[in-house]
């Protein structure tokens, strides 16, 4: 029987959500919110541990954390952007003591993502020697959802700025599997969005 890898997933929902002008990590979907579904996804796919990483609307946001029981935590400096929050959530991963094969980073505004699509990533990197197993987006790019392998623990605990993974996948693309999520990498910054995406797919 194959070995079972050990994958974490961190959940970014830190963000001030500006340009929906609500708090969009809690915008309903389905019999859901964003994050909900984003935690239900996640908790349901092949991953170990699923961590929530807070910070704008913290407290509101908890509420949700804490009803699905699932773990959530401040970074008190989520100000600072996407990296730092990402730096956080991988620093309070490896504190305590669990050894992960890969970190699978995702985001709480792609609610068209699904638990097939989680675990189709997780499979792709079990199967694989790519050390990073991405989305792939238009224009050639690749993003998050993206599994981070052991030898990128330490560049996504140097990320400081408001840019994510983004530059660890720039810089390693040899390293990287695009995976194609069919149109659903698709992530909702306006009301306008949401208002047609939710219409189009529920």
């Amino acid at each position: 029987m194959p070995y079972k890898l050990n994958i974490a997933i961190l959940i970014m929902a830190a963000g001030t959500s500006s340009r929906m002008k609500a708090i969009k990590q809690l915008l309903p979907w389905g019999e859901n919110t964003f994050l909900g579904n984003a935690i239900n996804n996640a908790k349901n796919s092949k991953a170990s541990r699923v961590l929530t990483v807070l910070g704008a609307y913290d407290q509101e946001i908890k509420k949700v954390t804490d009803f699905l029981g699932t773990e959530s935590f401040l970074n008190p400096n989520w100000k600072m952007g996407l990296g730092n929050s990402i730096a956080y959530g991988t620093k309070h991963l490896l504190e305590q003591g669990a050894d992960y094969d890969g970190i699978l980073v995702m985001l709480a505004d792609q609610p068209l993502l699904d638990m097939q699509y989680l675990n189709g990533l997780i499979d792709n990197f079990s199967n694989s020697k790519h050390s990073i197993v991405a989305t792939k987006y238009d224009n050639n790019r690749v993003g998050v959802p993206a599994i981070f392998g052991k030898v990128h623990f330490k560049a996504l605990l140097d990320l400081n700025s408001d840019y994510g993974a983004r530059e660890i996948i720039k810089a390693h693309l040899n390293d990287v599997m695009g995976i194609s999520a069919d149109g659903k990498e698709l992530d909702i910054d306006t009301l306008e969005e949401y208002e047609r995406v939710k219409k189009s797919s529920q």
